[in-house]
């Protein structure tokens, strides 16, 4: 537990920015998963848009320092190499 007053604040800047950047992160795995729904229906071009959508979100959220450069480079390859595999 804080007990100064200095701690107290740090711990509540601490809550405040986990709430933030988690809400950031989930806003990524929601549009990675919108990417992968409409692999699923088999629709090339709502596949395209969502895939559009998405990367600059995740591209984002990598300068923020929200999630690693190389996870978003990696999501953003396996999700255009399956919106490729879906279009071929």
């Amino acid at each position: 537990m804080a007990n100064s007053p200095q701690a107290r604040k740090r711990a509540k800047q601490n809550d405040k920015r986990r709430a933030h950047n988690a809400s950031l992160r989930s806003l990524v795995r929601t549009k990675m998963k919108r990417v992968l729904a409409s692999i699923g229906t088999g629709d090339v071009d709502a596949s395209r848009a969502a895939y559009a959508e998405a990367v600059p979100v995740i591209d984002k959220m990598a300068n923020k320092g929200i999630i690693s450069k190389n996870k978003a480079a990696r999501h953003k390859s396996r999700l255009n190499a399956k919106v490729k595999a879906l279009a071929s």
